[in-house]
């Protein structure tokens, strides 16, 4: 990852895609089960707040292995949060 504000970027453009697509799906199914979708939409938020909470706390002589760290998390998130949108 080149610069901690390009990881920020990329995980405030992902969370922000994937809530952007939950709302999208709740105007189109307003008869769809909208409690689950502000369910996933809490969850994505608090994904991003736990996400910038590691990369602001990243700090020591390996700082490159915590992001990678930090970078693998949020595959990992993104990839969970994407299969439970898929699933509504």
């Amino acid at each position: 990852m080149p610069s901690i504000k390009l990881l920020k970027k990329e995980i405030n453009s992902d969370i922000g895609d994937l809530i952007e697509e939950i709302y999208v799906w709740e105007l189109s199914n307003p008869n769809g089960d909208l409690g689950k979708s502000e369910k996933l939409v809490e969850e994505a938020v608090q994904a991003f707040n736990n996400l910038i909470v590691m990369i602001n706390a990243v700090k020591g002589d390996n700082k490159k292995a915590q992001f990678k760290e930090i970078e693998k998390e949020r595959k990992k998130v993104m990839e969970s949060l994407l299969k439970k949108s898929a699933a509504l």
